[in-house]
């Protein structure tokens, strides 16, 4: 009986790794064959393994410059996200106030409001500075909407820290922001990793924000620049091109995650504990 049930549980698991798999392995195998073989044999080992539909998406169709687009309001928006957080979370944990409580519900309120409701305010602000077509402001854009969250999951890690530690600074003479930048945040890593990794990926897949606040094609995140085409795909017949361009957009997410996925179960496996 503890065999039978043991294969009833592993065989769900099984379906769902296959569906969750196939698709990538045929957009993969989609990525090295030319038109002809993907509709002729859509199914089978491409015949030759051709980086020519990569060389063609990364330099005819603009997925190359979109690539370092997005890397940049990637790796830009995480940065500020955390240096924007940090401060904040710490001084939400350890200042209690009634004024303080009422900010955390105002920072959890807002991450209940759908984010489609501020996309119209937000490109008029944007245009009325001047700041519309902007890859640093995109960045900003998307660093002050994931604070709210960010400050949700490390306030939760500040408070696993014992404040003897900072009275104990205090005592020494150490100021409130030697004891926030020296003691609380090197106790958080796990927290400030967790939170970095999922904020990147989110900043990675975003696609409406950049669609509505960028105009220049040149300055197209991978999201846009992938609907693009996508839609040149379809009149000009580059469905290999479109696979492969597919493959350069997932396979950083996929390498990413596989490296650091066990810091993010510690991490919110610690931060869940207080």
């Amino acid at each position: 009986m503890k065999v039978v049930s043991q294969i009833l549980v592993r065989i769900p698991l099984i379906l769902w790794a296959f569906i969750v798999i196939f698709p990538l392995i045929w957009m993969f195998m989609g990525a090295f064959k030319s038109n002809a073989e993907i509709f002729t044999s859509p199914w089978s080992f491409p015949t030759d393994f051709s980086f020519t539909n990569f060389e063609r998406a990364w330099n005819d169709y603009n997925i190359g410059r979109a690539f370092l687009n997005s890397f940049f309001v990637t790796v830009l928006g995480s940065f500020l996200t955390i240096i924007l957080s940090i401060p904040t979370a710490y001084a939400l944990e350890r200042v209690r106030s009634k004024f303080g409580e009422v900010l955390i519900n105002v920072y959890l309120a807002s991450m209940m409001i759908p984010s489609v409701l501020g996309w119209i305010p937000l490109f008029f602000l944007l245009m009325k500075l001047n700041l519309l077509d902007n890859l640093w402001a995109l960045s900003l854009v998307y660093a002050i909407s994931h604070v709210p969250f960010t400050i949700f999951i490390l306030v939760g890690f500040i408070g696993n820290i014992p404040k003897e530690l900072e009275e104990a600074a205090v005592v020494d003479g150490m100021s409130p922001y030697g004891i926030l930048f020296k003691i609380v945040t090197p106790l958080i890593k796990t927290g400030i990793i967790t939170v970095t990794i999922l904020n990147a990926i989110s900043y990675w897949n975003e696609f409406f924000m950049a669609l509505i606040l960028l105009q220049t094609e040149s300055k197209n995140t991978l999201g846009v620049a992938m609907n693009l085409l996508k839609i040149d795909a379809q009149y000009d017949s580059a469905w290999g091109v479109l696979f492969a361009g597919l493959c350069i957009a997932v396979i950083p997410v996929i390498i990413f995650y596989s490296f650091f996925q066990r810091h993010i179960v510690k991490g919110m496996t610690e931060g869940a504990i207080k």
